[in-house]
Order: structure tokens, then C-alpha cells, then sequence
């Protein structure tokens, strides 16, 4: 027998849930292939929930064993039996993962989040929706997506000013770029500082036909009525918003929650930001949180030193604090690079050849060469997404936790992407990072400490090598 694999699934799960997940990756993952997985079980021992089964080789050359101890953090032990190949136990792993995070995400759908910021003001969560999702498309480190944005200005300022555009347009490009930092600081609600460097986020986890009926009587204000109650009780006199208190408050308004059903957490997020411009020999960047439950982060500024940092709650949420640091990470790298700079370079440069060299084309075929000089455009931003995601590996020093990280807020696009007919899209659709899959697999095959002299260099290579693997 082979040596027995360990890993853990960190979660935002209550103990009221502790069964129900297990029971769910049985439903959902295990029984729909009984050909795969076989000696199903779940059982209970000394308070703890227990999911045990067996994966079979297709050709019943090895196989497989697996005991999951459910919990806030999932431990997970995986007994080879046989030559199992190593793809095949990583396999499972990714699979595992997923399906509990697609449990979180059910999870998520009834959840009462409140979180604060001492001294900041107090404003409703912003839920993903399909409208937040594509404008979180414009959340991103790079200023393509604003470039986009502008295109439809270029357009009516030629038709009115002819070739003397040119020097606007770029001119004005290049403002967004000099006062990227100004802008990015608009984009959250609470400012992070000495001051005030923590987020206290409380979660209540509702029946679904609770949730909704609280959704249906209640709109934004009472939810802000609601937080600034527990604030004022809490907070703002020095105390913890304990789940008990919470309680208590929500009783008042005629909802009623179970304490296996909630949580608290706080997340010193200056400190965290702190640590990792330590690690790149950084001066701390402006840090603003963006009450929003979309996980996700960016970076930007016209130099390191002007640099701003922003971060979703929803990310504070969904990660611990070594994912966060590594997250963080990521953006350091974007502002240690001058990415911002650099893509305004390309972006410039593309302008410039559409209308001094590639006009005859662009106006004859005007779709046809976007397309075209787009995807070059998203392509080359992978190099710097790359390099981003390997100096977060080199100077924090913990690729593996950067693609757990990856993994969390990742799962769906994930799951897409490993389908083979998936493949090449992910590749060559409008995005500027290489797909995740591509992410997780180089930095899981990175072993710190790391020594690389042109890390740009290295993420073209990269890049291209993960391209051409899909042909």
C-alpha cells in the first residue's frame, strides 16, 4: 500500500452543517457514479461526521480509499492501494474541494453577512448577482477594461476632431493612469489604516424559506437599521459584536437564529497588507474594502509608492489569513512590476498602429481586426497576471497556498475549464489572466525557496507552454 495522502478543506461552515456537507458530496458527487466510487458510508463517532468510500480504477488496477471528517476545516486521508498514478489522487482532491465549495455557495445564497469597519460608516452587503459579476470584470488590476470603457469615446471624438484626437484620447488614458490611485479609492467603502485595521464580519446561515421571506419584509434600510444597532451596542462602546448579541437584536425584528447557524470573525487586513509589502520591500499601499460579497481583490497606481490595494469582504469571508496574504501578494506583484504603466504602454501602442498603420483594415473590417488585436492585447496581459502570481510565490514564499486560495474563489470557472472541449476557450476569451487551472497547476509544481532571475521572462515561457499544451 501506498503511502496515505492528507489534506484539509478550510470553510465558513457552522456546526449545523457539519453533516449536511458530507451528505451532499455523497448526493452529488458520489452516487451519480456508482461505477467510481463504491463502500459508501457515512457514519458518526464521538460527535464527529464521517464520509468514507473507495475509488476505483476504471480498470481495476488500484484503487482508492477515502475518509472525510466533516468540520469547519475538512480533513481528508486518501489510502492508495496499487500503482495509483498521481494525476489520479489530485484528481480527487481538486473534485473534493469543489463540491464542498459548491455546498458553501448553496449555503451562501441564505446567509445574513454584516460586517464593519470601527469608525467607518455602515452600509448594506452588495450580494453577486449577474450584473455584479460582470462589473466585477472591471474590478481588475489592469486598466484594459477602462480602455474598453473608452472606446466608444475614441469613436465620437474622431468623428468630431478627426487625427488631433489622437493626442486627447491618449492624454486622457494616460490621466486615468496618473490618478488610478484616486479612482481605486472610490471603489470601496471602508478605508483601512493604522486606525482601523480591522473587519469584523458576522454571518447568520437562514433556512432558504426564512431567508426569503426576511428578503420579502425587510429591504436595505432595515438591514442597515439592523447593523447599526448591533454597532452602536458593540463596537462603537469597545465591545465585540458577538453572535449572542446579534441574536438577540435580529430577535427584535422577528427572525429567530440558531447559534449553531452563525459565526464571527475578525480579519486584521493592515496587518495582513503590512506583511506582504514587508516581503517586497514595499511601502504599505492605500487599503480600501469594498463591502461587496464577491470575492475578489485588485491593485493599481502609478508606482509602487502610490499604490492602492483593494479587497472584498467577500474575500476576507471566504479565505484565512495565509490565502489573503498570498491574494495580497498577487496585487503587490502587479504594483512591484508597474503593470499598470506597462499595459497602458500596450494599449497605447495598439491605438496608435489601429490609426497611423492598420486604419485601411480597421475600417474595412472593423470587427474583424478587434477581435484580432484584442486577443493579442489579453494574451500579452497574461504574461504579467503570470509574473504576478510567481513573484507572490517568491516573496511570500507559499505558491501552494496561493492556489488554494485560487481554488476557493475559483471552483466554478475551474470545473469549466478542465473539460478538454474547454480548453482553447479559456484560453482565447477577452480575460487577462490565463486560466486557473493553468495557475493552480504551475504554482502547486513550484517548490519555495524560489530563485528566479527574470520572472517575466519565465511567465512568457510559461504561458506559452500552457497555451500549446491544449493542442
Amino acid at each position: 500500500m501506498s503511502e496515505a495522502k492528507t489534506f484539509t478543506i478550510d470553510t465558513e461552515l457552522t456546526s449545523i452543517y457539519f453533516n449536511d456537507v458530507l451528505k451532499f458530496v455523497q448526493q452529488n458527487y458520489l452516487l451519480p457514479h456508482p461505477e467510481t466510487f463504491v463502500n459508501i458510508r457515512k457514519t458518526k463517532t464521538n460527535g464527529s461526521h464521517f464520509l468514507s468510500f473507495t475509488v476505483l480504477d476504471p480498470n481495476r488496477k488500484w484503487k482508492i480509499r477515502v475518509v472525510m471528517k466533516s468540520g469547519a476545516i475538512i480533513h481528508v486521508k486518501m489510502f492508495p492501494e496499487g500503482k495509483v498514478p498521481e494525476g489520479a489522487v489530485e484528481k480527487i482532491r481538486v473534485e473534493l474541494i469543489a463540491t464542498v465549495q459548491m455546498f458553501e455557495e448553496s449555503v451562501r445564497r441564505s446567509t445574513l453577512y454584516f460586517a464593519w469597519v470601527k469608525g467607518e460608516k455602515i452600509i448594506p452587503e452588495k450580494m453577486p448577482t449577474v450584473t455584479k459579476r460582470t462589473s466585477g470584470r472591471v474590478f481588475s488590476s489592469s486598466m484594459i477594461f477602462l480602455y474598453l470603457l473608452l472606446f466608444a469615446t475614441n469613436i465620437a471624438l474622431f468623428t468630431f476632431f478627426g487625427l488631433y484626437a489622437v493626442i486627447g484620447i491618449l492624454a486622457v488614458q494616460l490621466g486615468f493612469i496618473i490618478f488610478a490611485d484616486q479612482i481605486f479609492l472610490r471603489m470601496g467603502e471602508f478605508r483601512i489604516t493604522k486606525k482601523t485595521r480591522e473587519v469584523h464580519i458576522l454571518q447568520y446561515h437562514l433556512p432558504v424559506e426564512e431567508y426569503r421571506e426576511f428578503q420579502a419584509k425587510y429591504g436595505k434600510d432595515m438591514v442597515v437599521q439592523l447593523k447599526t444597532e448591533i454597532y452602536n451596542r458593540t463596537l462603537a462602546v469597545g465591545k465585540e459584536p458577538t453572535c449572542k448579541l446579534g441574536r438577540q437584536i435580529l430577535k427584535k425584528y422577528g427572525i429567530t437564529c440558531n447559534p449553531r447557524r452563525e459565526s464571527y470573525k475578525v480579519v486584521n487586513v493592515y496587518d495582513i497588507v503590512k506583511k506582504a509589502a514587508e516581503k517586497f520591500n514595499l511601502p504599505v499601499p492605500k487599503i480600501v474594502v469594498s463591502n461587496s460579497m464577491m470575492p475578489n481583490a485588485a491593485a493599481n497606481g502609478p508606482s509602487p509608492s502610490r499604490g492602492v490595494v483593494v479587497i472584498t469582504t467577500g474575500l476576507l469571508a471566504q479565505l484565512n489569513d495565509e490565502e489573503i496574504l498570498n491574494v495580497v501578494g498577487h496585487e503587490l506583484g502587479h504594483l512591484q512590476g508597474r503593470d499598470p504603466i506597462i499595459l497602458f504602454g500596450l494599449t497605447s501602442a495598439e491605438f496608435l498602429l489601429r490609426i497611423f498603420v492598420f486604419l485601411p483594415i480597421f475600417l474595412l473590417f472593423p470587427f474583424f481586426y478587434l477581435m484580432v488585436a484584442l486577443g493579442i492585447v489579453y494574451f500579452i496581459a497574461k504574461f504579467f497576471e503570470a509574473r504576478a502570481d510567481l513573484l507572490s510565490a517568491i516573496k511570500i514564499g507559499q505558491p501552494r497556498v496561493l492556489a488554494e486560495a485560487l481554488q476557493k474563489i475559483g471552483y466554478q470557472k475551474l470545473q469549466y475549464e478542465r473539460l478538454p472541449t474547454y480548453k482553447i476557450q479559456s484560453w482565447i476569451r477577452f480575460d487577462t489572466h490565463p486560466p486557473i487551472y493553468f495557475r493552480i497547476d504551475r504554482l502547486k509544481k513550484l517548490k519555495p525557496p524560489l530563485e528566479v532571475k527574470y520572472p517575466l521572462l519565465q511567465s512568457i515561457k510559461d504561458v506559452f507552454k500552457g497555451f500549446k499544451s491544449v493542442f
